[in-house]
């Protein structure tokens, strides 16, 4: 096996088929290729940043196995780099902002950032956004408010694109994954911060098993014939995912609906599959401003020691103890940035691939 120096610097270990590269690296060349493939340097830095951000903290099918899919959709002319994004509604404490099929990274991003201005003089903001490509790790977004010392919430869903999950009772998709993700302000290390999808597990989760050869567990996934598997494969060949909650499904099918609603009919895209067969991500983004409420030291405070309070719980027979929403993300991203990410060697190849098209292999030496 090769030395670990060897795999932070992303030489391949046979033996385990991935490769561990150093975070830092790792932007550079999703940035470069990113850029090489038309998308400006802000645009290439933001998608390659988030991308890494995700595999830090172990959201690994956010990470940079999609940089390959979104070089792909830049080639087809479904993302539209240097896209202006605009606001077609908006009020003191509200926006509709088209992306005109932008980085949802980018126009995610400045969204977000729009929410915390007005929350600032109106204490509660909204903003709905249409038109723009994947978001990424959604929890990106609700963190920036946090950091602003605002409680942020963002939702989203995958617009007039083609459906993947099946509503609970049912063996054909209408619902997308449908994400949501609240950040909460606080006196810890680690942010308080809830990021889960409605169904049993995001899409990206598939591709990485594929990607890496692996089974998924029961309850992920039904086959054509809406029969349970375990094979990933079957996903693509007409496979649907389960909405969250196995027996109690119900539940996350109906998280998924408003999710569906509020991204969906609220932010224009409608329903149905977008004509142009565009990626049409939706978003909801609320921020609530903490010092409107309590005062924000206090409220940090006394958030900190309720996460205190959930960790003291004995741990359940089996169980490593309790973790509050967030926690664990954080311990995997302090491990990783140190001892760099795990990338699957069939992921590492393609962006191998891709430096060779662009003529960068020897500058990213990825020969």
């Amino acid at each position: 096996m090769s030395s670990i120096e060897d795999l932070r610097v992303g030489k391949p270990d046979k033996e385990a088929s991935f490769s561990v590269v150093k975070p830092d690296r790792l932007t550079r060349i999703c940035a470069a290729l990113l850029k090489a493939a038309g998308a400006s340097a802000n645009e290439a830095q933001a998608v390659a940043t988030g991308c890494v951000n995700a595999n830090l903290v172990g959201h690994d099918s956010h990470g940079v196995i999609a940089i390959p899919s979104y070089i792909d959709s830049m080639n087809a002319g479904d993302i539209v780099p240097g896209a202006e994004w605009t606001i077609v509604r908006e009020s003191p404490t509200t926006a509709v902002i088209d992306g005109h099929w932008g980085f949802g990274f980018h126009v995610n991003a400045k969204a977000m950032a729009l929410a915390i201005e007005k929350a600032k003089t109106a204490n509660v903001a909204v903003c709905t956004v249409f038109r723009q490509s994947h978001v990424g790790r959604l929890a990106a977004y609700p963190l920036m408010a946090a950091s602003a010392g605002m409680i942020g919430l963002a939702a989203a869903d995958s617009g007039r694109l083609r459906k993947y999950v099946a509503p609970f009772g049912g063996r054909e998709a209408r619902l997308g994954t449908n994400p949501i993700s609240i950040a909460v302000p606080s006196d810890l290390k680690a942010p308080f911060l809830l990021d889960m999808a409605t169904s049993a597990v995001a899409a990206g989760k598939l591709q990485l098993a594929i990607a890496r050869g692996e089974e998924i567990p029961k309850g992920w996934l039904i086959d054509a014939q809406g029969c349970p598997t375990t094979d990933p494969r079957d996903y693509r060949k007409g496979g649907v995912l389960l909405p969250l909650g196995g027996s109690e499904g119900y539940k996350g099918s109906g998280l998924a609906a408003i999710v569906e609603l509020l991204c969906g009919l609220l932010a224009d895209p409608g329903l149905g599959v977008e004509p142009s067969g565009r990626e049409n991500f939706g978003c909801f983004i609320a921020v609530f401003n903490v010092a409107a409420f309590r005062q924000l030291d206090e409220f940090k405070k006394e958030v900190a020691d309720f996460a205190r309070h959930l960790k003291s719980a004995a741990p359940s027979e089996g169980s490593s103890g309790v973790f509050y929403p967030g926690e664990i993300g954080y311990l995997r991203e302090q491990e990783r940035t140190a001892n760099g990410i795990k990338v699957e060697n069939a992921t590492w190849e393609k962006l191998r691939t891709l430096a060779r098209d662009y003529g960068l292999a020897g500058e990213l030496d990825l020969t």
